[in-house]
Protein backbone atom coordinates (compact mmCIF):
# COMPACT_ATOMS: atom_id res chain seq x y z
CA UNK A 1 0.00 0.00 0.00
CA UNK A 2 2.90 1.90 1.39
CA UNK A 3 4.49 1.80 -2.69
CA UNK A 4 1.63 2.44 -4.31
CA UNK A 5 0.82 5.39 -2.79
CA UNK A 6 3.70 6.58 -2.58
CA UNK A 7 3.87 6.11 -7.09
CA UNK A 8 0.79 8.15 -6.45
CA UNK A 9 1.75 11.01 -4.93
CA UNK A 10 5.25 11.03 -7.16
CA UNK A 11 2.93 11.05 -10.12
CA UNK A 12 0.50 13.80 -9.49
CA UNK A 13 -1.78 15.36 -11.82
CA UNK A 14 0.36 13.98 -15.01
CA UNK A 15 -2.32 11.11 -15.42
CA UNK A 16 -4.31 8.31 -14.44
CA UNK A 17 -2.85 5.87 -12.07
CA UNK A 18 -4.38 2.71 -12.80
CA UNK A 19 -4.46 -1.00 -11.56
CA UNK A 20 -6.69 -4.19 -12.18
CA UNK A 21 -8.52 -7.14 -9.99
CA UNK A 22 -5.90 -10.21 -10.05
CA UNK A 23 -6.20 -13.87 -9.13
CA UNK A 24 -2.88 -14.41 -9.52
CA UNK A 25 0.12 -12.13 -9.71
CA UNK A 26 1.26 -12.58 -13.64
CA UNK A 27 -1.68 -13.96 -15.35
CA UNK A 28 -5.41 -13.77 -16.54
CA UNK A 29 -7.68 -11.16 -16.85
CA UNK A 30 -9.44 -8.93 -14.37
CA UNK A 31 -12.97 -10.20 -14.75
CA UNK A 32 -14.22 -13.73 -14.07
CA UNK A 33 -15.16 -15.00 -17.04
CA UNK A 34 -12.10 -13.37 -19.11
CA UNK A 35 -10.05 -14.84 -16.10
CA UNK A 36 -11.77 -18.53 -16.53
CA UNK A 37 -11.33 -17.62 -19.97
CA UNK A 38 -7.10 -17.62 -19.63
CA UNK A 39 -7.38 -21.17 -17.69
CA UNK A 40 -9.85 -22.79 -19.96
CA UNK A 41 -10.22 -22.72 -23.73
CA UNK A 42 -12.99 -20.10 -24.79
CA UNK A 43 -15.00 -22.00 -26.97
CA UNK A 44 -15.28 -25.20 -24.50
CA UNK A 45 -15.78 -22.68 -21.80
CA UNK A 46 -18.69 -21.14 -24.22
CA UNK A 47 -20.09 -24.89 -24.55
CA UNK A 48 -19.54 -25.68 -21.27
CA UNK A 49 -22.37 -23.20 -20.21
CA UNK A 50 -24.33 -25.35 -22.14
CA UNK A 51 -23.54 -28.93 -21.38
CA UNK A 52 -22.56 -28.13 -17.52
CA UNK A 53 -23.73 -24.87 -16.34
CA UNK A 54 -23.21 -25.97 -12.68
CA UNK A 55 -19.48 -26.49 -13.07
CA UNK A 56 -19.23 -22.96 -14.65
CA UNK A 57 -20.67 -21.13 -11.89
CA UNK A 58 -18.57 -22.98 -9.58
CA UNK A 59 -15.36 -22.70 -11.93
CA UNK A 60 -16.41 -18.39 -11.59
CA UNK A 61 -17.23 -18.62 -7.95
CA UNK A 62 -13.84 -19.73 -7.11
CA UNK A 63 -12.08 -16.71 -9.09
CA UNK A 64 -14.54 -14.14 -7.57
CA UNK A 65 -13.95 -15.46 -4.31
CA UNK A 66 -10.03 -14.94 -4.47
CA UNK A 67 -10.56 -11.52 -6.54
CA UNK A 68 -12.77 -10.35 -3.39
CA UNK A 69 -9.88 -10.90 -1.22
CA UNK A 70 -7.72 -9.07 -3.15
CA UNK A 71 -10.28 -6.13 -3.60
CA UNK A 72 -10.97 -6.01 0.48
CA UNK A 73 -6.85 -5.74 0.78
CA UNK A 74 -6.55 -2.10 -1.58
CA UNK A 75 -8.84 0.04 1.20
CA UNK A 76 -6.27 3.21 1.21
CA UNK A 77 -4.70 2.67 -2.14
CA UNK A 78 -4.95 6.41 -3.97
CA UNK A 79 -5.57 4.66 -7.37
CA UNK A 80 -7.37 6.51 -9.89
CA UNK A 81 -9.01 4.10 -11.69
CA UNK A 82 -9.02 -0.42 -11.08
CA UNK A 83 -9.59 -2.32 -14.63
CA UNK A 84 -12.33 -4.93 -14.37
CA UNK A 85 -13.71 -6.93 -17.45
CA UNK A 86 -11.32 -8.18 -20.46
CA UNK A 87 -12.28 -8.89 -24.21
CA UNK A 88 -13.67 -12.38 -23.63
CA UNK A 89 -16.83 -11.06 -22.89
CA UNK A 90 -17.17 -8.71 -25.77
CA UNK A 91 -20.13 -9.58 -28.13
CA UNK A 92 -18.01 -10.72 -31.03
CA UNK A 93 -16.68 -13.47 -28.85
CA UNK A 94 -20.05 -14.57 -26.59
CA UNK A 95 -23.91 -13.50 -26.94
CA UNK A 96 -25.65 -11.01 -24.38
CA UNK A 97 -27.67 -13.98 -22.82
CA UNK A 98 -24.22 -15.70 -21.77
CA UNK A 99 -23.00 -12.46 -20.79
CA UNK A 100 -26.10 -11.76 -18.58
CA UNK A 101 -25.98 -15.23 -16.71
CA UNK A 102 -22.35 -15.70 -16.51
CA UNK A 103 -20.59 -12.16 -16.47
CA UNK A 104 -22.90 -9.85 -15.18
CA UNK A 105 -23.74 -11.66 -11.39
CA UNK A 106 -19.87 -11.53 -11.06
CA UNK A 107 -18.68 -8.69 -12.28
CA UNK A 108 -20.94 -6.06 -10.75
CA UNK A 109 -20.82 -7.86 -7.01
CA UNK A 110 -16.81 -7.20 -7.68
CA UNK A 111 -17.95 -3.39 -9.03
CA UNK A 112 -20.36 -3.14 -5.55
CA UNK A 113 -17.42 -4.22 -3.45
CA UNK A 114 -14.55 -1.71 -5.13
CA UNK A 115 -16.96 1.01 -4.53
CA UNK A 116 -17.16 -0.08 -1.11
CA UNK A 117 -13.53 -0.42 -0.02
CA UNK A 118 -13.02 3.39 -1.85
CA UNK A 119 -12.02 2.22 -5.63
CA UNK A 120 -13.35 3.40 -8.52
CA UNK A 121 -13.67 0.88 -12.18
CA UNK A 122 -13.43 0.84 -15.91
CA UNK A 123 -14.90 -2.17 -17.54
CA UNK A 124 -12.84 -3.34 -20.24
CA UNK A 125 -14.61 -4.79 -23.35
CA UNK A 126 -12.01 -5.23 -26.49
CA UNK A 127 -14.25 -5.94 -28.89
CA UNK A 128 -17.83 -5.90 -29.94
CA UNK A 129 -19.59 -3.75 -27.28
CA UNK A 130 -22.59 -2.61 -29.26
CA UNK A 131 -25.26 -4.85 -28.19
CA UNK A 132 -24.15 -5.23 -24.90
CA UNK A 133 -23.61 -1.19 -24.13
CA UNK A 134 -26.61 -0.99 -21.80
CA UNK A 135 -26.46 -4.53 -20.24
CA UNK A 136 -22.35 -3.35 -19.15
CA UNK A 137 -23.50 -0.15 -17.83
CA UNK A 138 -25.97 -1.32 -15.35
CA UNK A 139 -23.52 -3.23 -13.56
CA UNK A 140 -22.74 0.52 -12.61
CA UNK A 141 -18.95 0.91 -13.31
CA UNK A 142 -17.66 4.15 -13.28
CA UNK A 143 -16.08 4.23 -16.56
CA UNK A 144 -16.04 1.83 -20.02
CA UNK A 145 -13.51 1.10 -22.47
CA UNK A 146 -12.39 0.15 -25.15
CA UNK A 147 -14.89 1.38 -27.68
CA UNK A 148 -12.87 -0.31 -30.41
CA UNK A 149 -13.98 1.19 -33.77
CA UNK A 150 -14.67 -1.35 -36.66
CA UNK A 151 -11.79 -0.85 -38.62
CA UNK A 152 -9.30 -2.17 -35.49
CA UNK A 153 -11.99 -5.35 -35.18
CA UNK A 154 -14.56 -3.64 -33.22
CA UNK A 155 -18.27 -2.62 -33.93
CA UNK A 156 -18.37 0.75 -31.83
CA UNK A 157 -20.03 3.74 -33.00
CA UNK A 158 -18.62 6.14 -31.25
CA UNK A 159 -21.24 9.10 -31.88
CA UNK A 160 -24.34 6.15 -31.00
CA UNK A 161 -22.23 5.24 -27.80
CA UNK A 162 -22.20 8.27 -26.59
CA UNK A 163 -26.21 8.98 -26.91
CA UNK A 164 -27.23 6.03 -25.74
CA UNK A 165 -25.11 5.56 -22.12
CA UNK A 166 -22.94 9.17 -22.13
CA UNK A 167 -25.01 10.17 -19.57
CA UNK A 168 -24.55 7.18 -17.31
CA UNK A 169 -20.35 7.26 -16.80
CA UNK A 170 -16.97 8.04 -18.46
CA UNK A 171 -16.26 6.87 -21.63
CA UNK A 172 -12.43 6.20 -22.35
CA UNK A 173 -11.16 4.59 -25.46
CA UNK A 174 -12.75 5.44 -29.44
CA UNK A 175 -9.15 6.43 -31.50
CA UNK A 176 -7.86 3.80 -34.11
CA UNK A 177 -4.31 3.62 -33.09
CA UNK A 178 -3.60 0.61 -35.65
CA UNK A 179 -4.50 2.91 -38.25
CA UNK A 180 -3.30 6.47 -36.64
CA UNK A 181 -0.61 5.98 -34.66
CA UNK A 182 1.69 4.23 -37.66
CA UNK A 183 1.82 4.70 -41.78
CA UNK A 184 0.28 7.86 -41.82
CA UNK A 185 0.76 11.75 -41.92
CA UNK A 186 0.29 14.00 -38.63
CA UNK A 187 -2.31 15.57 -40.25
CA UNK A 188 -4.41 12.28 -40.79
CA UNK A 189 -3.73 11.76 -36.63
CA UNK A 190 -5.09 15.18 -35.33
CA UNK A 191 -7.91 14.28 -38.04
CA UNK A 192 -8.72 11.23 -36.10
CA UNK A 193 -8.63 12.68 -32.82
CA UNK A 194 -10.61 15.51 -33.64
CA UNK A 195 -13.30 12.88 -34.96
CA UNK A 196 -13.40 11.10 -32.04
CA UNK A 197 -13.91 14.27 -30.19
CA UNK A 198 -16.83 15.21 -32.37
CA UNK A 199 -18.54 12.26 -31.46
CA UNK A 200 -17.73 11.86 -27.70
CA UNK A 201 -16.51 14.74 -26.21
CA UNK A 202 -19.85 16.98 -25.77
CA UNK A 203 -20.82 17.87 -22.32
CA UNK A 204 -18.10 16.09 -20.85
CA UNK A 205 -17.29 12.50 -19.33
CA UNK A 206 -14.89 11.16 -22.15
CA UNK A 207 -11.02 10.74 -22.17
CA UNK A 208 -10.02 10.41 -25.66
CA UNK A 209 -7.32 7.40 -25.75
CA UNK A 210 -6.05 4.49 -28.14
CA UNK A 211 -8.15 1.78 -28.20
CA UNK A 212 -6.60 -0.84 -25.80
CA UNK A 213 -2.73 -1.56 -25.61
CA UNK A 214 -0.71 -0.78 -28.31
CA UNK A 215 2.79 -1.82 -29.07
CA UNK A 216 3.75 -0.19 -32.13
CA UNK A 217 3.70 3.66 -32.61
CA UNK A 218 5.67 6.41 -34.41
CA UNK A 219 6.76 9.15 -32.17
CA UNK A 220 5.76 11.94 -34.48
CA UNK A 221 2.20 10.83 -34.67
CA UNK A 222 2.26 10.40 -30.80
CA UNK A 223 3.39 13.83 -30.66
CA UNK A 224 0.87 14.92 -33.29
CA UNK A 225 -1.93 13.00 -30.76
CA UNK A 226 -1.03 14.56 -27.65
CA UNK A 227 -0.43 18.45 -29.29
CA UNK A 228 -4.34 18.09 -31.03
CA UNK A 229 -6.15 16.32 -28.21
CA UNK A 230 -4.48 19.73 -26.04
CA UNK A 231 -6.38 21.43 -28.60
CA UNK A 232 -10.05 19.73 -27.85
CA UNK A 233 -11.90 21.55 -25.05
CA UNK A 234 -15.32 20.99 -23.85
CA UNK A 235 -17.67 22.28 -21.24
CA UNK A 236 -21.05 21.81 -19.86
CA UNK A 237 -22.95 23.00 -22.91
CA UNK A 238 -20.66 22.62 -25.70
CA UNK A 239 -17.80 21.07 -27.01
CA UNK A 240 -15.02 23.34 -29.79
CA UNK A 241 -11.29 23.28 -30.75
CA UNK A 242 -9.86 25.90 -29.83
CA UNK A 243 -7.72 27.73 -32.06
Amino acid sequence: MEAVNQIVEEYGDQGLVRSHIPCFDVFGQPGCWQDACCLYPTEQLILATYDDPGWVHEFLSILQRRKKVYLRSMVGAKYDLLELGGGSASSTVISPKILEKFVVPYDSELIALAHEVGQRIVYHTCGGMMPILEQLAAMQPDAMETFTPAAMGGDVNLAEAKQRIGDKMCMIGGFDQFHYLVNCTPEETRAAVRRCFESAGEGGGYILCPSDHFFDADPNLIEAYANEARQCVYTAEITKFSA
